[in-house]
């Protein structure tokens, strides 16, 4: 492969203005859009020496044939053309936004000439206001039975409504209580639509003075003894208390504002965007992100951002945008945003308070949401057989890997060595043939990957017998007493191991030692998520979005989840079983200790001076712990 890419335009050439650039493929087709303050300077970036650069970025301007720019007046310009492209071209290279379509809204049908309020997952009705996204159906139904009590506006369909203008008699929801549009005749069509307005206004900031004004009404009914009709603003007054209980309040009463919670890895992101208005959380909409290209947080933030806001209207952009990362171009995304709004709009960092309680909960939902994405897929049916398809043909195997063995090896400054097995069959995990493997002696990953898989091949040349009984571990790390293992009662098809090319070279050697190299064999490097196979020189990419890729990274994540968990436990008890010998040492400074120092190694290279610095341990016992792992 060349380093130097041919299409790639001399120094002079490139302005130093700021703009908006595209790659193209040799059939024309615009693979990615970006933007830049100074153009020379960040498509310089692109046309580095090829491998530097991030494997998806190679990627992508070794497919491209040909790069172009435009040059605008502003940066806020750039950042408005940009968005307009990535919209009109849908470059494959650039982020891929997968919306959750699970959650209903409440729309109001502002364009009709009596809006109703409906519930719905359209989001393309003309000259509607939505709210929500809710995150159930009843949810929406119950608020919109709350609301209609004190803004009784139209709920029947339109067909409805147009044979009841047209007969002159009320429609059926109407009969019974349930619509309050022209179509009730109760009221005129201005009269509605004031009750629309009203109603618009309380969901968009629950405003008081609906409260104040009801409540204003009840007292003067009752002094004047209209009982009846005091009750019903008493009722009303009930229905909107019952509406903003459902929403917490959050931030202060008076603030409006979106949050913007992000949990990413090198594939994917998950975005949590909280609407809040009239401090309280009134709508949570959930966004899943897949990543063609090496992308930084906060250029992922000014993508979300310019999603989200590009074609909402001005009452949708609220007075402040809490994000986790500034964006490089965050002035110029607030100019941008206060454009489409009229008003000032500001973009922050929660650093503390409410607004940094309420960030943190986004980012929980939102990497919980990419925990989702991830297990869904590698669960799915169809998405199993997609990767297990797909492997095979990436791999080069001659059939589907329907058992796949994932290694990891993991150790605490080259201590407390253990390697794990997780099993895979037909795409889900098998947690009850998770194994552990204690590695004593080994000068590097590399050595300990081959011994452990050494040792499990050996169990291919003796299937019939069963294992000696020994302490084992369950899927969650937990050693349990000692008994006979289930043998390994099949081959694999695929093995997989955690690491690039070294790893995948031992591996290698411990097949062709163990005189099985008719069973597949593969690494993945999580850095740039590689897969490496045994004497290739340079890697297999897979694609970001690909079934099989998802699959290899969950392998690789149990496997290290596995080790992870079980290495801990086993390093603590092994510092357990050495201090519970010395006199006087409890288990309160025994935690102390391994929270300090982390192994007994690093506790055996202390003087008696630095462990007396840990609170509760004096000079004396400080000399009969250093004394006692001396001697030992």
């Amino acid at each position: 492969m060349a380093n130097v890419l041919p299409y790639r335009p001399k120094a002079g050439e490139i302005p130093t203005d700021p703009g908006v650039y595209r790659f193209r493929d040799a059939e024309g087709r615009v693979l990615y859009v970006g933007k830049a303050k100074n153009l020379r300077a960040r498509l310089s970036n692109y046309f580095a020496p090829l491998h530097t650069l991030h494997e998806r970025t190679r990627r992508m301007v070794t497919t491209a044939a040909s790069v172009e720019w435009t040059v605008v007046a502003t940066d806020v310009d750039s950042l408005q053309l940009e968005y307009m492209w990535i919209k009109e071209f849908d470059p494959p290279f650039n982020v891929r936004y997968r919306d959750d379509k699970s959650y209903p809204f409440m729309a109001i049908t502002l364009a009709d000439e009596a809006p109703r309020v409906i519930v719905t997952r359209n989001r393309r009705i003309p000259g509607a206001k939505y709210f929500g996204p809710y995150p159930k159906v009843w949810a929406v139904h119950e608020t919109i039975d709350l609301m209609i009590k004190v803004f009784p506006i139209r709920t029947c369909s339109d067909s409805s409504y147009k044979k009841a203008m047209a007969s002159g008699r009320p429609c059926f929801p109407g009969q019974i209580g349930r619509c309050g549009g022209p179509c009730s005749m109760k009221v005129t069509i201005e009269e509605h639509r004031a009750m629309v307005d009203d109603f618009v206004a309380f969901m968009s900031g629950g405003d008081q003075r609906f409260a104040r004004e009801l409540t204003t009404r009840m007292r003067e009914s009752a002094a004047a003894m209209d009982y009846e009709s005091a009750a019903v603003y008493r009722d009303k007054l009930q229905a909107i208390d019952a509406v903003l209980n459902k929403s917490a309040l959050v931030l202060e009463d008076d603030m409006d504002a979106d949050l913007f919670g992000i949990a990413e890895d090198e594939l994917a992101a998950a975005v949590q965007h909280f609407v809040v208005r009239g401090g309280r959380i009134r709508g949570v909409r959930a966004t899943t992100i897949e990543k063609e290209i090496d992308i930084s947080g906060a250029d992922l933030v000014d993508q979300v951002l310019q999603r989200t806001y590009g074609d909402a209207a001005a009452a949708d952009i609220p007075r402040h945008v809490f994000v986790p990362t500034l964006p490089g171009d965050a002035g110029e995304l607030e100019q941008w945003l206060q454009t489409r709004r009229g008003r000032r709009v500001t973009i922050q960092v929660a650093q503390r308070g409410r607004k940094a309680d309420l960030m943190k909960t986004a980012s929980i939902n939102a990497q919980q949401a990419l925990m989702l994405h991830k297990t869904r897929r590698t669960s799915d049916y169809v998405a199993r057989s997609q990767a297990l398809t797909d492997l095979q043909e990436a791999l080069g195997l001659n059939e589907a890997p329907l058992r796949i063995e994932c290694y990891d090896v993991s150790h605490l400054s080259g201590t407390n060595v253990v390697a794990s097995l997780v099993v895979f069959e037909d795409g889900l995990p098998r947690k009850d043939q998770y194994r552990i493997f204690g590695v004593n002696e080994t000068t590097d990953d590399t050595d300990s990957m081959y011994q452990v898989l050494t040792r499990r091949l050996a169990y291919l040349d003796r299937p019939d017998e069963e294992d000696e009984p020994v302490p084992d571990a369950t899927a969650d790390g937990e050693v349990v007493t000692a008994r006979k293992r289930p043998r390994f009662a099949y081959r694999p098809q695929l093995l997989v191991v955690d690491g690039g090319k070294p790893q995948v070279e031992a591996a290698a050697r411990a097949l062709a030692d163990a005189g099985h190299t008719e069973i597949a064999l593969c690494g993945i490097a999580k850095r740039l998520e590689e897969i490496w196979l045994p004497g290739e020189e340079y890697p297999v990419i897979l694609p970001r979005t690909s079934e099989s890729l998802y699959l290899l990274q969950r392998l690789r994540d149990e496997a290290h989840r596995f080790a992870i968990v079980h290495q801990r436990k086993r390093r603590k008890r092994d510092i357990t079983s050495v201090l519970s010998e010395v006199p006087g040492l409890g288990a309160a400074r025994i935690k102390a200790l391994l929270r300090h120092f982390g192994s007994v190694s690093k506790l055996k290279q202390a003087t008696p001076e630095e462990i007396q610095e840990l609170p509760g341990i004096g000079p004396r016992l400080a000399e009969a712990i250093h004394r006692h792992l001396a001697d030992g």
